[in-house]
């Protein structure tokens, strides 16, 4: 088997989030088994900006993106998150 890769949209609450602390708190909570590939802002719309998250999971152990969406939810300024690609690598 192999790696999986996944690219998770994480949308902050309003456009006053510093999307700085939003990358140092989403780092702080990816999971043990998860490696945190990359991180970005994308502009989306009128002010509104995404962070767009690159992790990479062990297929082995499953390679599901729930424990990292999950974790990812609960981080204080997030109002949503969304796996936009999954695929091996």
């Amino acid at each position: 088997m192999g790696t999986v890769a996944a690219k998770i949209r994480i949308m902050p609450e309003s456009t006053e989030i510093d999307m700085e602390s939003l990358k140092e708190s989403i780092r702080s909570v990816v999971p043990a088994s998860v490696k945190l590939h990359a991180m970005d802002v994308r502009p989306i719309a009128f002010g509104l900006k995404a962070l767009i998250a690159v992790v990479l999971l062990d297929d082995r152990a499953g390679g599901g993106t729930a424990e990292v969406e999950e974790a990812f939810s609960k981080v204080k300024g997030v109002e949503s998150v969304e796996v936009e690609e999954v695929g091996l690598i």
